[in-house]
């Protein structure tokens, strides 16, 4: 298992993280298999379309997002400006570390 907040491995008994003294909800958390580089990137440079969202398990999201952008195209351009903008806060906030996968678990 590891701790939300430092990332680090612990034992799953453990009440406290022993690297960063956080206490651990559930003894821990699983690690996502969704890397946190991909979705990043995926975030940068396809996140108008929301393909990021779709693969962190976010599908509402992300069908959103798909939306906003192909259908906002009718409004004057403003709905893929404003899904981009969108991914591009969520691309900080992943590489940051602050968006965890649809589960719940920490990125990779």
């Amino acid at each position: 298992m590891y701790c939300r907040k430092c990332g680090k491995e612990v034992d799953v008994s453990a009440v406290f993280c022993p690297n960063c003294g956080t206490r651990l909800e559930n003894g821990g958390t699983s690690q996502s298999s969704k890397s946190q580089v991909a979705s990043g990137l995926l975030a940068i440079f396809l996140g108008t379309l929301g393909i990021h969202n779709f693969y962190l398990g976010y599908t509402g999201k992300g069908i959103t997002q798909l939306l906003l952008t192909l259908v906002g195209v009718l409004f004057f351009g403003l709905g893929p400006l404003v899904s981009g903008i969108w991914a591009f806060v969520e691309a900080i906030l992943i590489f940051m570390g602050r968006i965890d996968d649809a589960s719940g678990n920490p990125l990779r």
